[in-house]
């Protein structure tokens, strides 16, 4: 089984905010690898990883870092692969990474969620597979669904759920 996603983080210290992303992978049955690589001490094998991705398969990456995060837009910049930044919390409660993977310059996009949102992450990423394939998109709804009756029963809990002056 080939990869189609790669998850790349700037060091393993992103693996536990990185596991939801992979988790959601592996719930969609999307096959994919895991890489710690970094823009500043790991420069030129973020290059041949960038500029290799695409032939060996890949149709869209994930890109985690945190503080000064160039790490989503340098393989960006070498591949016309969809890339999605996920920004680390881990100085300035993450608005630093935030800005660092947001803020790039025209021609050079970087699809970017929330600080430590690599769950979104994965959700994006299959989303962008789903593009012509109806069994993917499927297994979406069925997610997306799901999710939708967690909250109509906490709504019902929550119905449920007595105060003196509660009018519902």
């Amino acid at each position: 089984m080939k990869p189609i996603v790669s998850i790349i983080m700037g060091s393993t210290s992103d693996l536990p905010v990185m596991e939801k992303a992979a988790a959601f992978l592996d719930e969609m049955e999307i096959p994919f690898e895991m890489h710690a690589l970094s823009a500043h001490r790991t420069p030129a094998e973020v290059e041949a990883f960038a500029k290799g991705a695409k032939e060996r398969g890949i149709k869209v990456i994930i890109a985690a870092a945190g503080m000064a995060a160039h790490l989503c837009g340098v393989i960006a910049s070498m591949t016309t692969l969809p890339v999605i930044g996920v920004p680390i919390n881990s100085t300035l409660d993450g608005m630093d990474a935030l800005l660092a993977i947001v803020q790039m310059p025209p021609g050079i996009p970087v699809a970017t969620v929330g600080i430590n949102g690599a769950l979104n992450a994965g959700i994006l990423a299959v989303q962008m597979l789903s593009v012509g394939d109806e069994a993917l998109q499927d297994k979406l709804a069925a997610y997306k669904e799901d999710l939708k009756k967690k909250i109509v029963k906490a709504n019902a809990e929550l119905a449920q759920v007595s105060y003196k002056h509660k009018t519902n």
